[in-house]
């Protein structure tokens, strides 16, 4: 008998209909699940389940606190050069939305998902908002012209120290809060440079977003083959 292919006929190497594991190859029968889409036999599902790391409470704690952490040294950093070198460079906020998201995975051990990728907006926006109230203060300061002890009034100094006096912390931050968060947006009374800069804040956001989002292993079923 000849070797010669009969394209006339067909010649199966294996049976037509039968589902084989992406992942070993093996032919499945009875159950079988999807790993992001794709067929698995049992054992290789159950196998790529127990690689992806189960979420709770504790792990994000510690990457909130670690993210406010990464929020802390990011809005040092945007308030730092913008005070050192005199200009405000709006790129900087893709650096910050990356220390934030960094930090966090870091701290929750690379646990991620919707809770996550939230806080991390919300870091990310509050340290790039509130660099306005730092670098305000310094302006403020080299704008400040000199006094002297002649030209100030006795009750305007009793006045103020009674005022600073009754200011408590939680106040003092509630009122920083207040100027700093909206900055972003009162940068619109420039409409160019305003609406550049909330484009380029809502890219730094954008990368926190998507750093924080965590394993996008889905393993669904079982289905019946």
């Amino acid at each position: 008998m000849s070797n010669t292919p009969q394209f006339g006929t067909a010649e199966y190497v294996e049976q037509s209909g039968v589902d084989r594991c992406k992942t070993c190859g093996q032919a499945i029968a009875g159950e079988y699940f999807r790993v992001n889409g794709a067929t698995a036999c049992p054992s290789c599902a159950q196998k790529v389940g127990s690689l992806i790391p189960e979420d709770n409470n504790p792990a994000f704690i510690r990457g909130i606190v670690f993210g406010i952490g990464g929020a802390i040294v990011g809005l040092i950093l945007y308030s730092a050069f913008t005070i050192i070198s005199g200009w405000t460079i709006g790129y900087l906020s893709l650096a910050v939305g990356y220390i934030v998201a960094r930090s966090m995975m870091f701290g929750s051990a690379g646990l991620g998902g919707r809770r996550y990728q939230i806080a991390a907006v919300v870091l990310t926006y509050a340290a790039v908002s509130m660099s306005a109230v730092p670098i305000f203060i310094s302006q403020s300061m080299k704008e400040k012209p000199a006094q002297t002890a002649s030209s100030t009034s006795p009750t305007t100094d009793a006045q103020g120290s009674t005022q600073a006096s009754t200011l408590n912390p939680i106040s003092a931050l509630a009122i920083l809060a207040i100027l700093g968060l909206p900055s972003p947006f009162l940068e619109l009374a420039e409409p160019a440079s305003g609406v550049l800069g909330l484009i380029i804040l809502f890219v730094g956001i954008n990368v926190a977003w998507k750093m924080t989002a965590g394993s996008r292993i889905s393993v669904m079923g079982p289905y019946n083959a």
